[in-house]
């Protein structure tokens, strides 16, 4: 029980410190013995995580405001409130989603800062030239493959606020123009927003192939 307690009061410390982004991961490194790099390759894979689900999560919404739009002349007041009820629903999912995929990005670039200037200072200490000269290699090659991943990361996230955008849009003239006429106007804008979702899905694929891209090749170097 005593050892228990003593975990559980350590966890409670750390989630207390998780307020400063350095503290905790220190923190994780001192206590759970979790090097920053290990913490690197598990952000990157909640990042991974997170962009695929905003990515079903955007096709969904996409589905749903194809399908509000397709409503027919005939189509009840009830039946197109409910419809855009669904289209809200699934309008509040994709900014959750949204946001989760920036506070996941936001958190790989902590650890990977973090990594980075300690790997950095480290190099620094050797003795031997010949050592010196392969971790700072090691290093180069390291942070190249991450910039390139971060940059994936940071094209596909820039590609959800228009989006996001132009669905709250659609769903806020939807939600005072609920009738066949006002429905019809809108399926001019369907098309580009498909072609905007579809960048974006597009976006998100290449950032999650670079992410596990980077975890093989972090893996394969350990």
């Amino acid at each position: 029980m005593k050892k228990f307690a003593a975990v559980v009061a350590v966890a409670v410390v750390v989630s207390g410190l998780m307020g400063c982004a350095s503290t905790g991961i220190a923190m994780r490194e001192k206590v759970f013995g979790q090097a920053k790099r290990d913490q690197l390759v598990n952000r990157v894979q909640d990042a991974r995580d997170s962009q695929e689900s905003a990515k079903k999560q955007f096709q969904s919404a996409l589905d749903e405001f194809i399908a509000v739009t397709g409503a027919g002349a005939d189509a009840k007041v009830a039946d197109l409130e409910a419809r855009y009820k669904r289209l809200k629903s699934e309008y509040d999912r994709s900014e959750s989603r949204a946001g989760a995929v920036r506070d996941r990005i936001a958190s790989v670039e902590n650890v990977a800062s973090a990594l980075f200037k300690e790997w950095k200072a480290e190099t620094e200490q050797y003795s031997s030239a010949q050592l010196k000269a392969a971790s700072q290699q090691q290093l180069d090659e390291t942070r190249a493959r991450y910039d390139q991943l971060a940059g994936a990361m940071k094209q596909a996230a820039g590609k959800m606020d228009p989006v996001l955008l132009a669905f709250m849009d659609q769903v806020l003239f939807l939600k005072h123009n609920l009738n066949a006429r006002a429905i019809a106007s809108l399926q001019g804008m369907a098309s580009q927003i498909q072609m905007d979702v579809g960048g974006l899905i597009r976006d998100m694929e290449a950032a999650i192939n670079e992410a596990n891209s980077f975890i093989s090749q972090m893996k394969d170097a350990e």
